[in-house]
């Protein structure tokens, strides 16, 4: 490999080209592969900047780092997508580079430009590999500042950081003054960011939009708000389907963290459409008090994904926006969800967890209501929220069981003078309703669900 030249506009590595081979003898420059023993070793910052675009989507091209434009394919009237990962402990390629670049491709013509900088990033030491990220995060500031004197418009510019390399987007960010377009932070880095001020880690200031998604809060993700918007997806921490035990091996460690990977990709392909309610907390929103968007433009709660942008305006005069929203374990990951609103005239105060199941012919799917006892009375509004696996339709039955515990003793009838079902993610679908409901504790009650005569 030959010596690295130092970038002359801020004196940083110039970094050095490796190419690969891709059929009928046309060269491609791959994502740089490495394996353990040269993280065992340790690696020293060498940073490739790789160009996809429609046309060449199979196949890499290595920009120079003085002269971008001189790549034909490199079009600086286009929007610009730089892809920038995170730490890599074992050293190979991240397995999703090919499809968030396809995926990206789909959402318009543009640039997209993957940050190859596993050599700094694949190393057996963390910290070391979070000492380069300022070193990294210089040098793609002085590419786009090339960039930028060539034509291209830093507004245009999207920075797109999973992990560590959030916060490399956000120096990026924040070296240019917080003049580029947008910085997506994939479930940022949270070991030695936890007690980091602004300017040591992503921040609003970075860029002039910045979405946030978490996944992994409690291990490996960064805690707290540090966007416009940020996405807590289940809470922002445990995610359903990852393993619990460290009998579980690498996934055990990694699954959670990888989540917000796998959610991006999801809502770049328009699988799922992952909706976020403004809320407080994860438990307000579980308990149906966040899931109302009036003050959204358009009037609608945010949306995860590539498109959330449509939202900058409002959420730029709301300040920091929390958004909560829950998932299934595997793709599409969306859970449908129905705001109950229930009125009770049972006699004697009863709490209790609710199960609901919605029946379509032979199939059903069953929301479990159990974060926390639910306190029914007498003469008394309950608002829940119910979140499904499956969407069936149409819904022909529904059955509904109150579980309180109460083994022992007799059991008391609980009364449901109305019960209301909203749908929450299909608002074009009618609400349903059922009134003068008897039940017993314990016991499930099935009933045909009539239209309801307003959405009030």
């Amino acid at each position: 490999m030959l010596p690295c030249r130092l970038l002359g506009l801020l004196g940083l590595l110039m970094l050095c080209k490796g190419q690969g081979e891709s059929g009928a003898g046309e060269s491609c420059d791959n994502f740089t592969d490495l394996n353990f023993s040269h993280c065992f070793m340790g690696t020293s910052l060498y940073v490739r900047l790789l160009l996809y675009t429609r046309s060449n989507l199979d196949c890499g091209r290595e920009l120079n780092h003085h002269h971008p434009s001189s790549q034909p394919l490199f079009d600086l009237s286009r929007p610009s997508a730089f892809v920038i990962h995170g730490y890599r402990p074992t050293g190979a390629p991240p397995i999703w580079i090919d499809h968030i670049v396809h995926l990206l491709a789909e959402q318009e013509d543009m640039n997209i430009i993957v940050m190859d900088w596993n050599k700094g990033a694949a190393n057996v030491n963390y910290f070391t590999a979070v000492t380069y990220t300022r070193d990294a995060a210089l040098n793609l500031t002085g590419f786009i500042m090339t960039m930028q004197e060539e034509g291209a418009s830093l507004s245009s510019v999207h920075l797109i950081g999973v992990s560590l390399g959030a916060h490399l987007a956000g120096y990026v960010g924040a070296n240019l003054k917080g003049k580029i377009g947008r910085i997506t932070g994939l479930d940022p880095a949270g070991p030695m960011f936890t007690s980091s001020l602004p300017d040591q880690r992503l921040d609003p200031s970075d860029a002039m939009f910045v979405d946030v998604l978490h996944t992994d809060m409690n291990s490996f993700g960064l805690n707290g708000a540090h966007g416009h918007i940020d996405f807590y997806a289940n809470g922002g921490a445990d995610q359903p389907g990852c393993p619990k035990t460290i009998f579980s091996g690498k996934s055990y460690f990694v699954c959670d963290h990888q989540r917000s990977v796998f959610l991006f990709l999801c809502s770049l392909n328009r699988t799922c459409s992952l909706t976020g309610y403004p809320c407080s907390s994860y438990s307000d929103f579980l308990d149906g008090r966040c899931l109302q968007c009036e003050a959204f433009k358009p009037a609608s709660c945010p949306v995860l994904g590539y498109d959330v942008s449509q939202w900058k305006d409002t959420l730029l005069q709301l300040g920091q926006t929390k958004v909560f929203f829950s998932t299934t374990s595997m793709l599409p990951y969306r859970k449908l969800s129905y705001r109950v609103d229930m009125v009770t005239w049972n006699q004697y105060l009863r709490w209790g967890v609710v199960y609901i199941r919605l029946h379509s012919g032979r199939t059903y799917t069953e929301a479990r209501i159990d974060h926390k006892l639910i306190r029914f009375e007498q003469y008394t509004s309950t608002r829940l929220l119910a979140q499904f696996d499956e969407d069936l339709q149409p819904i022909q039955k529904i059955s509904l069981r109150i579980n309180t515990g109460n083994v022992i003793g007799p059991r008391y009838k609980i009364r449901l003078l109305r019960i209301r079902f909203t749908p929450l993610d299909r608002p074009e679908r009618p609400l349903m309703c059922r009134f003068d409901i008897i039940m017993e504790e314990n016991m499930e009650v099935a009933f045909r669900p009539l239209p309801c005569a307003s959405r009030l």
